[in-house]
């Protein structure tokens, strides 16, 4: 039996290519003729204190920038927030670096190294930065790491009855690895998810038989979805900018696609 999640988004951060956060990119997304596809800057993390900021990879730090947007903008307290993180790539450079320092004869690995090598780092370092004791999940599935992060957000979110945050991001691989895993950019997204009551946009998810996702109707915003993972989020996100209500299909786990259903804006 098919189960049906229905949550609210309050809301939504986001960081790539020539979208440098939710603001500017909800324009161009409405308008992809004038997307500009520039490299994603990724500024520094605010939440870290300078030191921080030096030791986390670049996954961390998409990952929080994309967070802080969607926090700000739900207007809750950060650390209230239980979270799931979701990433296809992980920390890739220093995954790299690892296979560098095991490939040496020494064998050395540095403890900051091991530290950022654990996939639930993005979150580790979320909680410790807004000092939250709520509880975080994080995962990884493939091409479809957006959409397993999205599912069980929502799961959560309907099991609990309190907000949960959403992080999905993934960053390039660099050589050689990047042969195996082509990554064209950095891309972040996060979306504060909470009961379906109250403010904010309704978003509805069945899990279906596998089918076509939906495209984005551009050709370098389709080119950014199929390349990066956590872009998969990108019809989706157009939907949101252009406040209309949309049914649209997510790539969803081996088998299966997950039909999402936006309502209009309250």
């Amino acid at each position: 039996m098919t189960t049906r999640l229905q949550v609210r988004i309050l809301g939504i951060g986001l960081l790539g290519p020539g979208l440098p956060d939710w603001a500017q990119g909800a324009a161009l997304l409405r308008e992809p003729a004038n997307w500009p596809g520039t490299p994603t800057v990724v500024p520094p993390p605010q939440r870290l204190p300078p030191t921080e900021r030096r030791r986390a990879g670049p996954v961390v730090k998409v990952s929080l920038v994309a967070a802080d947007q969607a926090v700000a903008a739900a207007g809750l307290a950060a650390a209230s927030l239980a979270t799931v993180f979701t990433s296809s790539t992980g920390e890739p450079s220093n995954c790299h670096a690892l296979c560098e320092a095991l490939a040496a004869p020494e064998r050395m690995v540095s403890p900051t190294r091991f530290t950022n090598s654990v996939h639930n780092a993005p979150g580790g370092y979320w909680h410790i930065a807004v000092q939250g004791m709520a509880p975080s999940t994080s995962l990884a599935a493939h091409d479809a790491s957006f959409g397993a992060g999205l599912l069980e957000a929502m799961t959560q979110v309907v099991a609990t009855g309190a907000p949960v945050l959403l992080v999905a991001a993934d960053v390039p691989y660099p050589a050689p690895l990047d042969a195996k895993r082509p990554t064209p950019d950095a891309f972040g997204v996060a979306l504060v998810l909470a009961p379906d009551e109250g403010p904010g946009r309704a978003l509805t998810l069945e899990q279906v038989p596998e089918t076509a996702a939906t495209a984005c109707g551009h050709e370098g915003l389709d080119r950014l979805r199929r390349g990066v993972p956590a872009a998969r989020a990108l019809p989706l996100l157009q939907a949101l900018a252009r406040g209309d209500a949309a049914r649209l299909v997510l790539e969803g786990l081996p088998g299966l696609s997950l039909a999402v259903t936006l309502g209009c804006p309250a």
